[in-house]
């Protein structure tokens, strides 16, 4: 079963990567052309991959590891104990 659970994990951070990738790509490229005016070549669409490829891990272990719920949760009792005693 674990093993079940280890292949399912695997196969939805590589799902995520690939998405991020091609989400970073994409915005990458608008933005250089937007910015820049510079016509979309192989070698800039090679040099885009190359830098959302590292950012696009970086995501995928920050969101694996940090469960934001529990954030929110933690960050919004709080405000509401603070009105709560402010009443």
């Amino acid at each position: 079963m674990k093993s079940i659970m280890n292949w399912r994990r695997l196969e939805v951070f590589l799902e995520f990567l690939i998405f991020g990738v091609l989400v970073g790509v994409v915005e990458d490229l608008i933005a250089v052309t937007l910015s820049t005016g510079e016509p979309i070549t192989f070698k800039i669409i090679w040099i885009v991959v190359l830098i959302s490829i590292p950012f696009a891990i970086l995501g995928e272990i920050l969101i694996d590891q940090v469960d934001f719920i529990k954030i929110w949760q933690k960050l919004f009792s709080k405000k509401e104990d603070k009105k709560e005693k402010a009443l």
